[in-house]
């Protein structure tokens, strides 16, 4: 094998493996499978498809696999059928990739939501009216508005169009008391893409009080050139103020893209800055 090629030289080898792992992903292939086929050595072919594609061979093979069973289960009869179709031993684990990468199950996925019961309300908090959303798993949603009580509902319906809501207002805001003034902490259950989720968990870790810029993020995940794509997860983000996309500004300085109204991300950034010290 010959590792010795330059980069940039690469691109034919790692189209080449890409088209494999398309063709073979329901074999579940091995990395040092893929590899041998492109004429690399495992950890070389690991670190130059990464470079190229922005992720790993597995990550790539698992979202292969995970597209493929999104559009398969819409037209299947089981969850256990489509478990089968793309090579898994069974539906657990079929579940297990839909949980870690997406965040919801495979029957949430096909039913969009169905039969899931999430309570919602609207209340006050330190930084103005907000809508939250809460199901037993965490919290779903945590949005801030001024004027747009219906604009923020349309967004929080549109992200679980298909659930059971259940309106309470007075257990809403129990739980935006216990956040905002008793700083209670609460499981978050997200949906999103797996990049965005990665996303999110960077924003998480963000220190209280320090504000990083979206190249910052970008450069934490190891996707250094794929800061546009980072900030578009960002903008995503629909849980506010719990994960932190607050924390984050342009390399200028400039507070843009927050959809919450760039004043409140000002007065949350400075809230934080000043509690800190």
């Amino acid at each position: 094998m010959n590792d010795n090629i330059p980069l940039n030289n690469h691109y034919k080898q790692i189209e080449k493996a890409i088209q494999y792992i398309d063709t073979n992903f329901k074999e579940h292939p091995s990395i040092e499978e893929v590899a041998h086929n492109v004429g690399m050595s495992k950890y070389h072919f690991i670190r130059v498809f990464k470079e190229y594609v922005g992720v790993t061979p597995m990550q790539f093979l698992h979202s292969v696999t995970l597209n493929y069973a999104k559009e398969h289960i819409k037209e299947s009869k089981s969850i256990l059928d489509s478990s089968l179709d793309i090579g898994l031993s069974s539906s657990s684990r079929l579940h297990e990739l839909f949980v870690n990468l997406i965040g919801v199950t495979p029957k949430e996925w096909k039913e969009k939501g169905k039969d899931v019961q999430i309570t919602y309300g609207f209340g006050q908090t330190p930084f103005g009216k907000a809508l939250i959303g809460f199901t037993l798993k965490g919290i779903c949603y945590l949005g801030f508005y001024d004027h747009n009580k219906e604009e923020v509902f349309q967004r929080f319906n549109e992200l679980w169009e298909n659930a059971n809501l259940i309106f309470d207002e007075k257990l809403a805001n129990e739980y935006l008391e216990n956040i905002f003034i008793k700083n209670k902490k609460y499981p978050l259950l997200v949906k999103g893409t797996n990049l965005q989720i990665n996303v999110w968990k960077a924003l998480i870790n963000i220190p209280d009080g320090q504000i990083i810029t979206y190249s910052d993020v970008a450069n934490r995940l190891n996707k250094p050139k794929s800061v546009r794509a980072v900030a578009n997860a960002i903008g995503k983000n629909h849980i506010g103020y719990l994960i932190p996309c607050h924390r984050v500004i342009a390399k200028s300085g400039a507070m843009s893209g927050y959809r919450w109204g760039i004043e409140r991300k000002k007065l949350l950034i400075e809230y934080e800055k000043n509690r800190k010290e």
